[in-house]
C-alpha cells in the first residue's frame, strides 16, 4: 500500500495531531514530498514508483505517479480522506477539508504541468530526429527506361504513323475463324495442326474453340469488318507458336502486322512503303530485294530481304572470312509480305473488283536482334538488368 512515510496510513490522533497548526504542518509535509517527486525526471519517477511497487501495467511512470497520488482506491489523497478527514474530530474537519482541497488542487495542477512539459520535450526530440537537413546531398533514384522490344515497337509505330498508318490492337486469345479461316487458311491446312498452335482446353460443350493467336493477322479481318476502305493500319502485339526455345526461337514473340486496302493500290505502292520503312529503320544505305514466296492470305507473296547491315552486303567479315550474320550471302531475310488475296475480301464483304491492298508481317524480336547485334532471343525475356541497362 502506498504511504508517505506511513503518515497517511494512520489517523491524525495516532500521529499526535490535535489542532489546526498541526494539521497545517502535516499537510505542508505531504505537499513538500509531492513537490520533490513531481520535480523528478522520467527515470527518477520510474525508480521511485518501482520502490513503492506502484509502477502500473502500462509501464508509464508519469501515469503511475498520478495514480499513486490521485488513485481512487489506494491513492495518497484517498488515504488522507479515509484516515484523516473522516476519522478526525468535528472540530478539525473544516481545517482538514480546506487543507485537503488546496493539496488536491496543487497536485492536479503540478501533474498537468508535468504532463505538458514531458509531451513538449518528447515532441521537440521527435522533431529534431525527423527534421530534414537540406544541406545533405539528395538521394539519386535510378530512372528506368522502356524495354528494348518496347523501344523498337515505338520506333516502328512512329515510322508508319508518319506515312498515314494508324495503330490498332486486338485480343491474344482468338477463334479459329479469325486466326485461320477468314485469312484463307482452311480447316485442314498444315499450320492448323496441334503441333504448331496452342489450343485452349475448354469445358466439354463449349460453343467455339479458342487458341492463342499465331500472328496478329486476325486484326486485319476484325478491322475490315468494322471499317470500309481506305484502311491503313499496323497491328503490334504478342503471338504464340509451339516452337522449342533456342537462340532464334521462342514460344512467345512479338510481331507487327501491316495492312493497306484502297482503290488502285498496286505492288509499286507496296514496295515503296516497305523500302521507306526499311531505310528509316536500318539507314539509307541498305539495299532491298524481293523473292517469290507463298502465304495463304496474299497473292502474289514475297519474302523481303535487306542487305546485311553487318558486312555492308559484301558477305565477308571485317577480319576476313565469311560474315557470321548473313552466312556470306550478303542478304538477310527480313519478313514476308504480299498483295492481299482476293479470297480474303470475301470474308469482310469487300468488292475484290474495286479494291486492292497489301499486307506484311514482321517479327519485332528479329528486327531488334538485327538492329543491335543480339544473337540470342531469350535475353529479351530473362529480365537481366545488366542486359537491359545497355539500351537506356
Amino acid at each position: 500500500m502506498p504511504t508517505v512515510d506511513n503518515a497517511t496510513a494512520k489517523t491524525l490522533n495516532e500521529l499526535g495531531v490535535n489542532d489546526a497548526q498541526g494539521v497545517a504542518e502535516i499537510f505542508a509535509e505531504v505537499r513538500a514530498r509531492f513537490d520533490r517527486q513531481v520535480a523528478l525526471d522520467t527515470d527518477g519517477i520510474r525508480n521511485l514508483m518501482l520502490q513503492q511497487a506502484w509502477l502500473g501495467s502500462d509501464r508509464d511512470p508519469v501515469t503511475s505517479l498520478r495514480n499513486f497520488w490521485l488513485g481512487r482506491k489506494a491513492g495518497v489523497l484517498t488515504l488522507i480522506t479515509e484516515n484523516w478527514l473522516k476519522r478526525s474530530p468535528p472540530s478539525l474537519k473544516g481545517v482538514i477539508g480546506k487543507q485537503f482541497n488546496e493539496l488536491k488542487s496543487h497536485i492536479e495542477t503540478k501533474l498537468a504541468e508535468q504532463r505538458k512539459r514531458i509531451e513538449e520535450k518528447t515532441e521537440a526530440a521527435a522533431l529534431t530526429r525527423e527534421q530534414v537537413d537540406l544541406s545533405l546531398p539528395g538521394v539519386i533514384h535510378p530512372i528506368g527506361s522502356h524495354h528494348l522490344i518496347r523501344q523498337v515497337f515505338q520506333e516502328i509505330e512512329d515510322i508508319f504513323f508518319s506515312i498515314g498508318f494508324s495503330v490498332v490492337e486486338g485480343p491474344e486469345i482468338e477463334t479459329p475463324y479469325y486466326n485461320f479461316e477468314a485469312l484463307n487458311i482452311p480447316e485442314f491446312h498444315p499450320v492448323r495442326d496441334d503441333m504448331d498452335t496452342f489450343y485452349i482446353d475448354l469445358p466439354e460443350g463449349a460453343p467455339t474453340p479458342l487458341l492463342l493467336r499465331t500472328h496478329t493477322s486476325p486484326m486485319q479481318i476484325r478491322t475490315m469488318e468494322k471499317q470500309k476502305p481506305p484502311v491503313r493500319v499496323i497491328v503490334p502485339g504478342k503471338v504464340y507458336r509451339r516452337d522449342n526455345p533456342d537462340a532464334t526461337h521462342s514460344f512467345m514473340f512479338h510481331q507487327v502486322e501491316g495492312l493497306a486496302v484502297d482503290t488502285d493500290i498496286t505492288f509499286c505502292d507496296f514496295t515503296g512503303t516497305i523500302e521507306y520503312f526499311v531505310k528509316q529503320f536500318f539507314g539509307a544505305g541498305v539495299k532491298t530485294r524481293f523473292r517469290p514466296s507463298y502465304f495463304p492470305f496474299t497473292e502474289p507473296s514475297v519474302e523481303f530481304d535487306v542487305s546485311c547491315i553487318f558486312c555492308g552486303g559484301s558477305g565477308a567479315a571485317a577480319g576476313g572470312g565469311v560474315c557470321s550474320k548473313c552466312k556470306g550471302a550478303g542478304w538477310i531475310e527480313l519478313f514476308g509480305a504480299g498483295m492481299v488475296d482476293p479470297a480474303v475480301y470475301g470474308f469482310v464483304n469487300y468488292d475484290a473488283k474495286k479494291v486492292s491492298g497489301f499486307a506484311f508481317g514482321m517479327g519485332i524480336d528479329r528486327l531488334a536482334m538485327l538492329r543491335y547485334g543480339i544473337d540470342d532471343i531469350q535475353v529479351f525475356f530473362q529480365n537481366d538488368v545488366r542486359f537491359l541497362k545497355q539500351f537506356p
